[in-house]
């Protein structure tokens, strides 16, 4: 697209605005990209207009209010601009994001003031340091190394004070870590570098070795700076480097080696947080799965790193969850439980405060947990210091619910925050925003989008999985750049929510556990008890009161897949392209393990909804006996076998999201040797490479999804070396870029570096706070009172 899209509009002035003279005359009035490509194609109907196309193509919204439309363009990733369309006069002009809110307002509320709260955080991020262009969004570490390095290089003597008096902070249970009294300056610092390197000369690098100690300590150098003596000449010398002549990778490979961080709390109100029983409960998945694969990983990295600064300090890792009173069969209801192959993890489990036991006994909603968040901060801030002895050193929030909570905590003990979205809902969600109040009662988005500003805006850093889950593509906005602009008519508006070029954006992609999840080759690791068990509840039809369905002929290819049931999985849909293509039911069976069976054994509304919609597409397209819809909760175990015994049968796994923020069950079927076949909304677009290690489908084009599916099966069934080819491919794919010692490296490094940066740039945040803190208190908390007096009713 030409840079000057006003220029190139009047080059095409005719074919521009007769086409907007076109949309005027539908009934539609709010465009999205999807309806603006389809009436196009309506307009010309069948012939070409390449020009006019440049021009509709990067248009996200367009609004029509009589003969005036109002169009949101997206130049680039992360950047759009608005424009009003006057269409009598032939006219178009560039406006601001605040006027094009308040046409979208107007149009919601004709009539209504458009007098409402405008927030905009662009002014505290022009105080920060920004990555340069598109393709760096999301190695946001990488240019805050180099801004702070050149910073202390341009500025030395009051970087040398700073980085000096942030090192004598690191203590550990009242021992003095890295620098002790007897250094009492930079200067003196730099002096004592070079005997500390001259004596430490003397001894044998690789050993560690008692007697250096004293001596370190004599010079004004405590332990924490390397477990061998060359250990501790090369975090020396990166200091020196760092004194004396700055650079980025001194500053990052220095950081990284302090030891800073000894117990981390990392946040996860919602659902059912357990280890066994709970996937496939209600707000119960993928997100249960991460944190504790995450969490194993992290205190083996944790561990190591401590050891290799010379510390015999055994770390500890808090997963802070809700207690559940009534928590049915799984242990939610259970304060404190150690995790499975660690060795100082547990999960601490916090109740929420009693107000209508009706209510607080039981599972919450996802959507309705907002009015109980800042009691239960309060209280967990208790137990964690209980735990610990001491306060954490960083606290990691997952999730809307598990962010917020994360800011509470972070500001209350003055930690590093790290924020992990996993799913922000309000990229889910057609116009959730602009129609907030339709939804209300349903998802109570006023709370959530408030809590997702805050959490972002408050976080030091933040974790996504994938590039496009900050900045989308190149024609779909991602999940954070939807908070830029928006508004929520009769609320607030959002002039600027987010800066996606900010340096607190970085890309960690997690792993998958290899103890559980491994290809169907290899078949020393399995426990052929468990297989014998899967296999005829999945092939046999053995009878099963939460089965629907026997397959008539288990010879068929497998098309499997497995999910929460809920709208945004779309298993549903899943289930209606398999009912409507009658060539793929003779070629393949349809295995799905979902959620229940029985909607009387629901609590969840929308799984009710769901559950009764796939009963309704099974009795419709008479798929009896083509389909096998379990609804029983696998165990860690029985979900890894199941993926390999679709394998064994040349089977295929599918994922039809309308958007999925990452996909870890992507990520399994792919290491044990599944070709997949994913949506392309969301992270499984950067997971999957196109055709040569899985398929991406799009879940709004049924057809053409389901046809990729058959066609493949149709190709295997001649040239099974293709199933082959795709299914090695895509174990390779998980080896080589998604694993957790990467992840758990990278994020130790990146909260070292940011708690540098918070320390360092403490004062510059107090403005930022104070406004975060008003938007907590006067538009997050007296919404959510409202929630707790409706609960109360009850």
């Amino acid at each position: 697209m030409p840079l000057n899209y006003l220029d190139s509009v009047y080059n095409h002035k005719y074919e521009f605005f007769n086409y907007f003279n076109f949309l005027a005359q539908k009934e539609k009035k709010l465009f999205v990209q999807g309806d603006l490509e389809e009436f196009y194609k309506e307009h010309l109907a069948g012939t070409k207009e390449e020009n006019l196309h440049r021009l509709i193509t990067p248009i996200q919204e367009a609004l029509c209010l009589g003969y005036t439309m109002y169009i949101d363009i997206r130049e680039k990733i992360g950047e759009g601009n608005f424009y009003i369309i006057k269409l009598e006069e032939t006219l178009i002009e560039k406006i601001s994001a605040i006027e094009y809110l308040k046409a979208k307002e107007a149009f919601v509320n004709p009539g209504s003031s458009n007098d409402l709260l405008n927030i905009n955080f662009m002014p505290f991020y022009d105080k920060s340091p920004f990555v340069k262009d598109i393709k760096s969004i999301g190695t946001g570490v990488e240019y805050l190394n180099r801004y702070l390095s050149s910073q202390m290089f341009n500025n030395s003597e009051k970087w040398k004070e700073l980085l000096f008096d942030f090192i004598r902070l690191h203590k550990y249970n009242s021992h003095q870590l890295i620098l002790n009294e007897r250094i009492k300056n930079p200067d003196h610092l730099n002096e004592n570098i070079d005997k500390a390197i001259e004596k430490l000369s003397e001894y044998s690098y690789e050993k560690p070795n008692e007697e250096i100690i004293q001596i370190l300590q004599e010079l004004g150098f405590e332990k924490g700076l390397g477990k061998t003596p060359g250990d501790i000449i090369e975090s020396l010398k990166l200091l020196d480097n760092l004194l004396n002549s700055p650079d980025h990778l001194s500053l990052k490979n220095f950081i990284s080696r302090i030891p800073m961080i000894f117990n981390i709390v990392i946040v996860s109100p919602h659902g059912y947080f357990g280890q066994e029983g709970v996937l496939g409960l209600p707000d119960t998945g993928g997100q249960v799965v991460y944190i504790l694969d995450q969490v194993k990983a992290l205190e083996k990295a944790l561990g190591e790193s401590l050891k290799n600064s010379g510390l015999d300090i055994l770390p500890k890792i808090l997963i802070l969850t809700r207690l559940i009173p009534n928590a049915g069969n799984t242990k939610c209801n259970k304060r404190l439980e150690k995790v499975d192959s660690t060795k100082n993890s547990w999960i601490l489990r916090v109740p929420f405060r009693t107000h209508n036991p009706q209510i607080t006994d039981n599972w919450i909603s996802r959507f309705e947990i907002w009015p109980y968040l800042e009691d239960f901060s309060e209280d967990a801030s208790v137990e964690i210091l209980a735990e610990l002895g001491r306060r954490p050193d960083l606290v990691i929030g997952n999730y809307s619910d598990g962010n917020l909570v994360a800011y509470r905590l972070s500001k209350k003990f003055n930690v590093t925050q790290c924020g992990i979205a996993h799913a922000l809902e309000k990229s889910k969600y057609l116009f959730s925003a602009l129609y907030w109040k339709d939804m209300e009662q349903q998802y109570n988005f006023s709370l959530q989008f408030t809590a997702d500003l805050i959490s972002i805006n408050s976080a030091n850093f933040l974790i996504t999985s994938s590039f496009q889950e900050i900045a989308g593509t190149d024609s779909s906005i991602g999940q954070y750049e939807s908070y830029k602009h928006f508004t929520m008519p009769g609320l607030y508006r959002v002039e600027n929510g987010v800066d996606l070029y900010h340096t607190k954006f970085n890309i960690v992609s997690p792993g998958v556990n290899t103890k559980i999840f491994f290809p169907y080759t290899n078949k020393s690791k399995r426990i052929s008890s468990i297989g014998h068990t899967l296999n005829e509840l999945l092939f046999e039809n053995k009878e099963d009161e939460d089965v629907v369905g026997i397959l008539e002929d288990t010879e068929l290819t497998p098309i499997f897949s497995m999910a929460r049931l809920d709208k945004i999985k779309n298993l549903t849909s899943l289930v209606e392209w398999f009912g409507e293509n009658s060539e793929l039911q003779k070629l393949g069976n349809l295995i799905i393990v979902s959620g229940k069976v029985d909607v009387n054994k629901s609590s969840d509304w929308e799984e009710k909804e769901q559950i009764n919609l796939m009963h309704e597409l099974i009795n419709r397209y008479s798929l009896h006996k083509k389909i096998r819809w379990i609804g029983k909760l696998f165990n860690k175990n029985e979900t890894g076998e199941t993926y390999r015994l679709i394998a064994d049968r040349k089977g295929i796994f599918v994922q039809p999201a309308l958007f999925e923020g990452f996909g870890l069950t992507i990520l399994e079927a792919m290491i044990s040797g599944l070709p997949v076949f994913a949506t392309k909304y969301g992270g499984p677009l950067e997971i999957i490479q196109n055709k040569k290690c899985g398929f991406h489908i799009d879940p709004v084009n049924g057809k053409e999804s389901v046809e990729e599916i058959l066609q493949f099966i149709k190709r295997i069934k001649n040239h099974p070396d293709y199933w082959e080819r795709i299914s090695q491919n895509a174990v390779a794919r998980v080896n080589e870029s998604y694993n957790w010692k990467l992840y758990t490296k990278r994020l130790l490094s990146l909260a070292k570096i940011y708690g540098f940066w918070k320390y360092s740039t403490d004062i510059d945040a107090k403005d930022t706070e104070a406004y975060l803190d008003l938007m907590y208190h006067t538009l997050f908390k007296p919404r959510a009172q409202k929630i707790l007096e409706e609960h109360n009713k009850r």
